[in-house]
């Protein structure tokens, strides 16, 4: 017979309370130390499903009608670094047709004795396979000059979501300072109409002291752009439209600009395009 962690938790804590009586009736140290057992096992079963009922909601995020499936696959397997300290964040993202190129430079310090890489999350509405990505790191603090470039290691199986490894050309020791930038194209990776881009971040300190996100859309420029913040409470709440910083006829740029931004925050910017004759 199967149980479900609801069900579970209202045992181990009926338990628990009769045990603890007959502890006050008995006073039997074994008693008392039994109902500390079915307390604890209690307590850690309703954290265990609360924490999979957030993670089943973060995994169901849509926006406009739309499901947002690169971000809740990431949102499935998402890690938290626990190693590094993001002090500022810069995301540029290029959009022209359905491809998109993104720019991203990262800057913080290190606060383990050693780590030898940092991970990013490239996500994106349509499957783009890594074979078909074209990506280059380079690490500031090492090659300022951006003369050595670092190809990133792709962890796990190709999808709408991938997850990059960035060596450091040489390891970071307790309180190295780190500044890494990381270029892709990911070609015919955008639906047509109804778009987005999401930036993550999933580090274990409090905020980042600086971050940015800018768009820049080429020839087919959008309707309206909006922001989105997404997380495991709320699902995907409206944050705010975007207005245009500059714009041509053929280009249009938009920034979101914010300090202390949280370390483990989720941002989706919808936009709308006219379907291309």
């Amino acid at each position: 017979m199967q149980f479900s962690l609801e069900t579970l938790v209202a045992l181990a804590t009926i338990i628990g309370t009769v045990a603890s009586i007959l502890a006050f009736v008995q006073v039997g140290a074994w008693l008392v130390l039994t109902c500390l057992v079915f307390v604890g096992l209690a307590i850690f079963a309703g954290w265990y499903a609360r924490r999979q009922r957030g993670r089943v909601k973060a995994s169901s995020i849509e926006i406009e009608g739309h499901s947002i499936d690169s971000l809740n696959m990431a949102n499935i397997k998402r890690r938290i670094n626990r190693t590094l300290v993001i002090q500022e964040a810069l995301h540029t993202a290029r959009i022209e047709g359905d491809n998109l190129e993104i720019f991203w430079e990262y800057a913080g310090y290190c606060r383990a004795s050693c780590e030898s890489a940092i991970e990013f999350s490239v996500d994106s509405d349509n499957s783009a396979p890594f074979a078909n990505m074209t990506c280059t790191a380079f690490d500031l603090v090492h090659d300022p000059q951006m003369a050595r470039p670092i190809r990133p290691l792709h962890i796990g199986s190709d999808g709408i979501s991938h997850k990059l490894a960035v060596p450091f050309l040489e390891p970071l020791g307790k309180h190295s300072e780190f500044r890494v930038v990381l270029r892709c194209s990911l070609p015919g990776c955008l639906k047509s109409a109804f778009g987005y881009y999401s930036a993550t971040l999933s580090f274990a300190h409090e905020n980042v002291r600086r971050t940015e996100v800018r768009l820049i859309f080429m020839d087919r420029l959008p309707e309206w752009v909006r922001v989105y913040d997404c997380n495991e409470r709320n699902g995907a709440a409206l944050l705010k439209s975007l207005a245009p910083v500059r714009k041509t006829r053929n280009e249009a740029e938009y920034l979101d600009a914010e300090d202390f931004r949280s370390a483990q925050s989720a941002r989706v910017y919808a936009f709308w395009r006219h379907i291309a004759s």
